[in-house]
């Protein structure tokens, strides 16, 4: 199977492709900047259905999109225009190409603050940024091509992905760059939040399911580990694989929103269940994997 893999020099692109190539796909990476097969922007109809149009691929992973919360707040026309507008040139490339597979990377901020602990594919969205919006309207645009057009689709809603290659700004990163210089760890609002890290390579076993299972058309599906974390509780453990003797500075909240712990996990029943998924690589394995990746930056 042929897939092209757009936002491929994303770290959870790169991640993905690693995986896939492992397991006998052929990739095709799209990305905005440079050090991908394909150059464009999925913005441009004419790149889209002129240039990409010429490629040839049996599968669509759909990564790319503005994820920066900060700027996509600030400019909500873009994050539109980029996220959902790119969305849809992208659904009406596979329609006319009549692709075998569209699988759709959401995010698990279309749940919010989740009404369920933990959130199942059935929980209301509660969108509160555009950013979150913008993954309701594009996963509204998917749902329409799988049943106005026939494309066989499937969407995924990840938790907080971790790995190699991370933006050095992150928390992730951050943590673990902090543990190995013996460094304050700044938790904010104690690091009550609760989520469920998850390392990247994870989602690349995840798409390869989505990819060659029948009983993923047409699904939507939570990703993570199964497993809560508090951030406090993730900065503990790695402190513990580093062997750091970091401490942890606890702060007020950063704003009066953060004031009430921002509490969102998943429930990955369905992913077991429908799938028989397990993910490949734990925390803790993960975290030594990026311990290693950092001290090649140094």
């Amino acid at each position: 199977m042929r897939i092209l893999i757009t936002g491929i020099n994303g770290f959870v692109g790169k991640h993905l492709c690693d995986h896939l190539r492992s397991r006998g796909f052929e990739i095709i990476g799209l990305d905005i900047t440079e050090g991908s097969d394909l150059l464009g922007d999925i913005t441009d109809s004419e790149f889209v259905f002129g240039r990409l149009a010429k490629e040839n691929f049996d599968a669509v992973i759909h990564l790319a999109a503005l994820a920066d919360i900060k700027k996509t707040t600030e400019d909500p026309y873009a994050t539109y225009k980029v996220n959902c507008f790119g969305t849809l040139n992208l659904l009406e490339l596979s329609s006319r190409k009549n692709v075998e597979r569209f699988l759709y990377a959401s995010s698990a901020n279309v749940y919010g603050v989740p009404a369920d602990r933990p959130a199942t594919e059935a929980t209301p969205f509660n969108p509160r940024l555009p950013y979150d919006y913008s993954k309701v309207v594009s996963e509204t645009l998917v749902r329409s091509y799988s049943i106005h057009k026939k494309l066989k689709v499937s969407i995924t809603r990840s938790w907080l992905l971790f790995g190699e290659w991370e933006p050095q700004t992150r928390a992730f990163p951050r943590f673990v760059r902090a543990c190995l210089a013996n460094q304050k760890i700044p938790l904010y609002n104690s690091g009550q939040d609760v989520t469920d890290p998850t390392y990247a390579r994870n989602y690349g076993r995840i798409a390869e399911l989505i990819l060659t299972k029948d009983e993923a058309v047409g699904e939507a599906f939570n990703v993570g580990s199964g497993n809560k974390m508090s951030v406090r509780e993730m900065a503990e453990r790695i402190k513990k694989v580093t062997n750091s003797s970091s401490e942890l500075e606890l702060l007020p909240p950063r704003t009066e929103f953060e004031t009430d712990p921002m509490i969102s996990y998943p429930s990955i029943e369905k992913l077991r269940r429908k799938l028989g998924y397990e993910p490949i690589v734990g925390f803790d394995e993960g975290v030594t994997r990026v311990v290693e990746w950092i001290k090649t930056l140094k």
